[in-house]
């Protein structure tokens, strides 16, 4: 990964040195006594410099090899110091948003230091002129820019279609074969036939009739053959780009929670989307065009040099100057358009925010503000088009007037060997139409240079998917799972959200059958335990066993197949009723789905639909009413029939009386299942076997809910505290059940 230079306009008050260039930045948020205010850290190719606040006055150290840095977080706040032999020279805090660029700086520093300690320090370039405003998009860290070669990375897809694409490029030599002959049939037609009609001598019908049949053959021959070549490129160029979307998105199902929660949806669905078509038409397209433009340029400057090799040299004079051209301005190309589809994901994604969420947008009357926000992505994405056309716009008329100019110097050349009795006009004409055909695909050629930049991008944008490794890995060797007891071993488990530990030395026993409800207040670790159990992240130390075996041992299909899971918002697909209660088995039958949803306590207000289990809920369920999208979902777990069941805060964003439905259906849920329940509202787990209560990733107290209130710790805080909450809500008029 590189580092973009860091805009050196937004860093009031720093002079850079002669031939100093800014390697990193951290954006402070907080002061040493956690006050939040704006601060930074900048390292630069020879020093490290910080101010406190925009206004304040830099403080600065020169970059020397005694200089060591340390980096380390608590509760939330991380905290970067400087050290030499004398101990600490300065420190400075922020909160852990910030991480990313406190990481990325401590990597450059480090970097630094190692060439300081080797010998002279490694040679830095100063910021691009071009890139002197920074990445539009805001970041520090700019992605690798795509290569050409990417391309060829492609064969893996057309692979498969290697005899269709074989047959497709001999049709394409036949085909442009084809349409070299009519320019060659040009020269006898004028020498034998025009030029001796104009002196006087009669016209030979004959010699007319067989000249024009071979020019109206060719054509013809060329036309079939340019249309079997087009049609058989183009079902291979779909099938590539349908296998390459296919294996995309499936790659993308195997990759862990961990990979999704850096990425936004807008942009997936771009590289998915827009990317693999734009490959797909510049496989179907352009790159039949630019095999053809070279078969074309090749077989015509064979032609011209075996007719007459002086005014075949002639005719290929501007090649070099163009070449040289494509060279300079395809770096910039690629480097522009890769900037374009970031921005452009920018703009997608507020589409992807803004309309699953226009509920919320309109209820807070936020329509300008979203619309401002969609208006400043799409001038971002104008910019960087300008900066790209600018170059662009430049680079095809300049070729255009050298292909131009090569022409009239043709002329001048052909006119003059005409002159001097060294050339027929039949062969100036057929020179000319030849290169008429050389100069057209001369120019065709550098304007595939920003298709396949284009290409480029988008390939690289796809194997960027492709090429990331899951960190939740499938078993070598899985260990099949036999009948499913659900007894649950946790052992000294520990787990981290980047550098902050969330979870340390865990230790919990959850008997086969056995409820256990877990409670303790917001970022606790409740959910990223449930997680973990889950396997959708993979803890960092310790283990997890099911019935004995360690779940990292286990198909993480297979396993997965045993978990029901029950979320606090609960997720329905655009679809029927009954294809959202039959997701997680879809070959139930519609009896199955019914006695699902009968003890879900779903099956009357199903009924009552205008199409029963066959209507429409509508986008992530928008249809229906809360509590009935959550006994949607407990009819989903129950219909699979799961050994080991997972509750997370199930009834707290219901009323009292929908509680009580939805409590229902969980009783017959959680029969003969090991189940772990998170729930806000203490109440709720009072059948519970035992609660465990954590608190900042330790658990701290473990027993029955009497106990727990008997010995008056941390529970009977939590049980006394939502008590009070209740009174007061209650006093205020609040309906029961709304407090939480």
């Amino acid at each position: 990964m590189n580092t973009a230079p860091v805009p050196l306009s937004s860093l009031h008050g720093f002079v850079p040195a002669s031939g100093e260039a800014v390697l990193a930045r951290l954006t402070l948020d907080l002061d040493a006594n956690l006050q939040f205010v704006r601060g930074d850290v900048i390292l630069t190719t020879q020093r490290l410099l910080a101010r406190a606040g925009e206004a304040g006055g830099w403080q600065e150290w020169p970059l020397r090899a005694e200089l060591t840095m340390r980096h380390h977080d608590h509760a939330g706040v991380g905290t970067l110091e400087l050290h030499d032999q004398s101990g600490r020279l300065a420190a400075w805090r922020y909160t852990l948003g910030r991480n990313p660029e406190a990481l990325q700086l401590i990597t450059q520093f480090e970097k630094r230091q190692a060439a300081l300690a080797g010998a002279e320090p490694e040679h830095e370039e100063p910021a691009d002129k071009d890139d002197e405003d920074g990445d539009l998009i805001g970041g520090n860290v700019e992605e690798k820019s795509p290569s050409t070669a990417s391309l060829f990375r492609l064969w893996r897809f057309a692979k498969p279609y290697r005899g269709q694409l074989l047959l497709g490029f001999l049709l394409t030599l036949a085909s442009t074969a084809a349409t070299l002959v009519p320019p060659y049939m040009t020269m006898p037609l004028m020498d034998n036939v025009l030029i001796p009609y104009q002196n006087g001598t009669p016209l030979d019908m004959q010699l007319v009739t067989l000249y024009l049949g071979g020019l109206f053959l060719a054509a013809l021959v060329a036309w079939g053959l340019g249309w079997a070549k087009t049609y058989i490129l183009a079902l291979v160029s779909e099938r590539i780009g349908a296998d390459l979307r296919t294996t995309t998105y499936e790659h993308l199902l195997r990759l862990s929670l961990q990979y999704f929660g850096g990425k936004r949806t807008g942009d997936l669905m771009t590289r998915i989307g827009s990317e693999t078509d734009r490959i797909c038409v510049f496989l179907s397209l352009h790159l039949l065009d630019f095999f053809t433009d070279i078969l074309m340029i090749a077989m015509t400057a064979a032609i011209l040099v075996s007719i007459n090799p002086w005014l075949a040299l002639v005719t290929l004079l501007p090649l070099p100057f163009i070449a040289w051209m494509i060279h300079v301005v395809r770096d910039k190309l690629r480097n522009g358009f890769e900037k374009i589809d970031r921005i452009w994901s920018q703009v997608t994604n507020v589409l992807a925010d803004t309309i699953p969420g226009i509920r919320v947008v309109k209820a807070f009357a936020q329509e300008k503000r979203e619309a401002a926000r969609f208006r400043d992505a799409n001038q971002h994405n104008l910019l960087v088009n300008d900066r790209v056309n600018k170059v662009w716009s430049l680079f095809t008329p300049t070729v255009t007037f050298l292909t131009e100019i090569g022409l009239l110097v043709v002329w001048a050349f052909g006119i003059w060997q005409v002159s001097r009795g060294s050339i027929t006009v039949g062969v100036l004409t057929a020179f000319l139409a030849y290169i008429s055909r050389f100069y057209t695909r001369l120019d065709s050629m550098s304007r595939i240079v920003s298709v396949t930049q284009k290409a480029a991008t988008g390939a690289k944008r796809i194997f960027d998917i492709l090429d990331h490794v899951s960190s939740v890995p499938e078993p070598a060797n899985p260990v099949p799972m036999k009948k499913v007891e659900g007894r649950i071993t946790i052992r000294d488990i520990g787990f981290r959200y980047g550098n902050r530990a969330v979870i340390r030395g865990l230790d919990l026993d959850i008997k086969p059958g056995e409820m256990i409800g877990l409670v303790g207040h917001s970022g606790s670790g409740k959910s990223t335990l449930v997680n973990l159990i889950c396997r959708f992240y993979d803890i960092s130390q310790g283990s997890i066993m099911v019935d004995g075996v360690d779940i990292r041992a286990i198909s993480i299909p297979e396993y997965r197949r045993n978990i029901g899971l029950v979320l606090q918002e609960p997720f329905l697909f655009f679809g029927t009723i009954a294809d959202n209660i039959a997701y997680g088995k879809p070959d139930a039958t519609r009896t199955e789905i019914i006695a699902a949803a009968r003890a879900a306590n779903a099956h009357e207000f199903i009924l009552r639909l205008p199409h029963g289990y066959d209507s429409m809920v509508g986008e992530r369920g928008q249809t229906l009413s809360g509590g009935e999208r959550q006994r949607i979902s407990i009819a989903r777990a129950l219909l699979i029939n799961p050994h080991i069941l997972i509750m997370d805060e199930a009834t707290s964003a219901v009323d009292t009386t929908t509680e009580r439905e939805i409590q229902k259906a969980l009783d017959n849920l959680v029969k003969g299942r090991t189940t772990i329940a998170i729930a806000h509202r203490l109440s709720t787990l009072r059948r519970a076997d035992r609660i465990v209560v954590m608190d900042r990733g330790h658990i701290v107290e473990i027993g029955s809910h009497d106990e727990l209130l008997e010995r008056q710790g941390a529970y009977y805080t939590l049980y006394q505290a939502q008590q009070r909450q209740a009174a007061e809500a209650e006093m205020l008029g609040i309906p029961k059940g709304d407090e939480a």
